[in-house]
């Protein structure tokens, strides 16, 4: 299998776990409100596409290179066996922590604290219901809709790489063929805000995210193709396009929204997250020989790359997974129990210091007991020459999904 050996690459997932943790304690310290600004922080949640891009990305590269260089597919058991190990112990050991912390921490209203919502975490089902806010939301685990939606990917992937590649490497069809890919998200997004053809939970469901995990699919086939994007051209762009998206175009939490508000959110998340992706994972490498594995930096590549690179980002990145799997309980035990303060009121900056102070010491310890031997390993050598995110601990994704949130007055919005 191919492996990424790029430090930037881990610590751009640091990033998208830090903005997850942002957007959450702007949701609960109220600043939601606070007109534009609120928008921003409201768009801070585009965190989730960037793991997805991530994933994407990575996870397909395997069967990219392999089409490209005619070698060998990589085993489908094999790659699922990875993923079960890399995400199912931590996820296991989270959700069962955090029913058993609200058994007696009860700080408001929860359906999802029950056997039946315990057992619906657990299988990563908990989104397919017609009513997930008002039967099986968790306060403590509303970011695992993330999780739902990257195991039905991990499910699909082979067979949309057998679809995609089986004739053998045509880069064309296979761009094509993601673009086909991608614009399931827009019409199915329609159909959840506009139909009364699916349930609105619809909207946290694989389809609603498809263009997400498909920007980070071509980002593996320009690899291939030695297609190289500079982060001078790219960070800009997708800053300007998060600026648009931020405004009554992608919709707000003051409402009423046009229709077309959910799909331009959609569409421009897919395109922001693919653009900060896209000088790391099309960056300064030559192109990769037949049967080679091991791209060789031909240059530096910039400030972006080094900041990404650096120890401190590649070490959280490291952890982020079990930053994004820990981090609302911890947020809602900040909150209520350590500041006291209550739901939407205090200080976003407080209350995400108290949060990565509470959490990033327990993720760590979280990371040491349950992730796979070889990542243990690695970590304990990790410095920005050696981290190297590989196919097999690929992004996970975190955060609350915009397609499945009730707006409230106020801006209080049901899904956080």
């Amino acid at each position: 299998m191919a492996g990424h050996h790029d430090p930037a690459l881990t610590g751009i997932r640091a990033v998208a776990a830090l903005l997850v943790v942002a957007t959450h304690a702007a949701f609960a310290t109220g600043y939601l409100n606070h007109g534009y600004l609120g928008n921003l922080y409201a768009r801070l949640e585009i965190g989730v596409a960037l793991f997805f891009v991530l994933s994407g990305f990575l996870l397909f590269s395997p069967w990219a290179q392999a089409a490209a260089d005619t070698t060998r597919r990589p085993s489908t058991q094999r790659y699922l066996r990875h993923r079960v190990r890399r995400i199912v112990p931590a996820y296991a050991v989270a959700v069962v922590v955090t029913f058993a912390v609200y058994t007696v921490f009860t700080p408001g209203p929860n359906p999802g604290q029950s056997w039946y919502g315990l057992l619906r975490y657990l299988t990563f089902t908990q989104i397919y219901t017609d009513s997930y806010l008002t039967t099986l939301l968790h306060p403590g685990l509303s970011q695992m809709w993330s999780m739902a939606v990257e195991v039905a990917f991990y499910a699909v992937l082979p067979l949309l790489a057998y679809l995609l590649l089986r004739r053998g490497w045509r880069p064309r069809r296979v761009l094509v063929g993601l673009a086909l890919l991608a614009a399931v998200t827009p019409v199915w997004v329609l159909l959840v805000t506009t139909t009364d053809l699916l349930p609105h939970s619809a909207g946290m469901w694989l389809p609603a995210h498809l263009a997400w995990f498909a920007g980070g699919m071509v980002l593996a086939v320009l690899r291939c193709l030695g297609v190289r994007c500079r982060a001078a051209v790219a960070i800009p762009l997708a800053l300007a396009l998060f600026l648009l998206v931020s405004t009554s175009l992608g919709g707000t939490l003051r409402g009423p929204d046009p229709a077309s508000a959910p799909v331009v959110k959609a569409v421009g998340y897919a395109v922001i997250a693919t653009l900060v992706v896209a000088p790391l994972a099309l960056s300064n490498h030559a192109p990769l020989a037949p049967g080679s594995h091991a791209p060789t930096v031909l240059a530096d590549r910039g400030g972006y790359a080094r900041v990404l690179a650096s120890r401190p980002m590649v070490w959280l990145g490291e952890i982020s997974y079990e930053i994004f799997l820990l981090h609302s309980m911890l947020m809602a035990v900040a909150l209520h129990l350590v500041l006291d303060w209550p739901l939407f009121t205090g200080s976003m900056p407080g209350l995400i210091a108290t949060t990565l102070a509470l959490t990033v010491p327990a993720a760590w310890l979280l990371h040491r007991v349950t992730a796979p031997q070889r990542t243990r390993a690695r970590n304990a050598g990790t410095s920005a020459a050696s981290a190297s995110p590989r196919w097999e601990t690929a992004s996970l994704s975190a955060g609350l999904s915009s397609a499945a949130v009730t707006a409230e007055p106020a801006g209080r919005n049901t899904g956080s």
